[in-house]
């Protein structure tokens, strides 16, 4: 199978989020796993949503390695792409469209990789690939699928596809997004004493989370945490005086700040001005640099962790937040071909060069993980 041509195929079918409509590629990427004697399943997420769930290999007593992916793409843009964003067009070696780096080409390659495997012997334990719908908005399709009951089996090792250029990451920033709102009392704008801004609340409590620095240990993988507001919504026009408003609050927590900790600090910065509404916590996940897993990861991918200032962990959320801890704490690697600085991007791309050389290099891992699975 091509990785390149798949990798286009895939790209081809429209999954921007919202609202997602992953149901058609699902079912794709499973026919083809599915004539490869995959078996496959389609946990179903919400009307038109679905997520892949494949196996192949399965021995009772020997847990399988994990691939995993997601299936929907982030909206284009206001700005005008300078390909068709759903081609998959090849140009200079990068390949381009929405979802080439974030991550479409990840997950073709995880299923050429995961077919090419049994060729000749079938991988200790076998291969367990899980695609999601909605991942992009919080990893709610993950989350979904664990908090339904699915019985996910277990897993040896965990290999998450996001855009890493092919360098091992053992871990990731955890994520709070918040929503917070203030009211007023709404009065001509010609008399605001009579009224009382809700502009005015969300301004200062702005400012207060600008000023915001949580007063925790550094993490010596993750770093220090972030905040950022990134939307905000207020008042219905010029000459009123506003009585709601409404700003969402993005922070990124480590294994040193936990959701449960952020949210309470955030409280006490903010006051009783301002409600809080909690619409996504997943906590970091970081993997030992000693596991026997990870070190077989830099060894396949020539990785030296001891180089100064060098890179092992992601900014990013990925589904490794649900599945890790759901999976028992199983190692976890988030290894992909996509470029880190194209996803989300306009004309975002993936170098193709960097496609094949992801699929040789889970295969790789897929097979000397044989080794170390116990």
């Amino acid at each position: 199978m091509n990785v390149i041509s798949l990798t286009q195929e895939l790209i081809q079918f429209n999954t921007i989020n919202p609202p997602g409509n992953e149901e058609e590629i699902a079912k794709y990427i499973g026919t083809i796993l599915m004539n490869h004697n995959f078996s496959v399943d389609y946990p179903k997420y919400a009307e038109g949503r679905l997520n892949v769930i494949a196996t192949k290999g399965l021995v009772k007593g020997i847990k399988p390695i994990v691939l995993t992916g997601h299936l929907d793409v982030v909206p284009l843009g206001a700005a005008k792409w300078k390909t068709d964003p759903m081609s998959g067009e090849i140009s200079n070696g990068k390949l381009y469209g929405r979802g080439s780096t974030d991550m479409k080409a990840g997950v073709a390659a995880m299923i050429v990789a995961a077919i090419e495997c049994f060729e000749n012997n079938s991988p200790k334990g076998g291969i367990k690939l899980i695609f999601t719908a909605d991942e992009e908005l919080g990893c709610n399709g993950a989350k979904h699928l664990c908090d339904s009951g699915y019985d996910i089996g277990e897993a040896s090792a965990i290999i998450v596809g996001e855009p890493t250029s092919n360098t091992p990451y053992i871990g990731h920033k955890g994520g709070l997004y918040v929503t917070a709102k203030t009211t007023g009392v709404t009065a001509h704008s010609s008399m605001p004493e009579l009224g009382d801004n809700a502009i005015y609340k969300a301004a200062r409590a702005i400012t207060k989370i600008e000023k915001l620095k949580f007063d925790v240990e550094k993490d010596d993988l993750l770093g220090y945490p972030t905040v950022n507001v990134g939307k905000i919504d207020g008042g219905l026009n010029l000459n009123s005086v506003p009585d709601k408003t409404e700003f969402t609050i993005d922070i990124r927590s480590t294994t040193k700040l936990d959701n449960k900790l952020a949210f309470q600090m955030l409280e006490e910065t903010l006051g009783n001005e301002v409600n809080l509404e909690t619409i996504v916590a997943l906590n970091a996940i970081s993997t030992s640099e000693n596991h026997p897993f990870i070190q077989l990861i830099y060894e396949v991918c020539a990785f030296d962790s001891t180089k100064e200032d060098v890179k092992k962990s992601a900014s990013f959320l990925t589904d490794a937040s649900v599945l890790t801890p759901w999976l028992n704490q199983a190692p976890t690697i988030i290894l992909g071909p996509g470029e880190p600085a194209m996803a989300h991007q306009t004309d975002e791309y993936c170098y193709v060069d960097k496609i094949i050389e992801s699929v040789k290099i889970y295969k790789e891992i897929i097979i000397k993980n044989s080794s170390i699975n116990i």
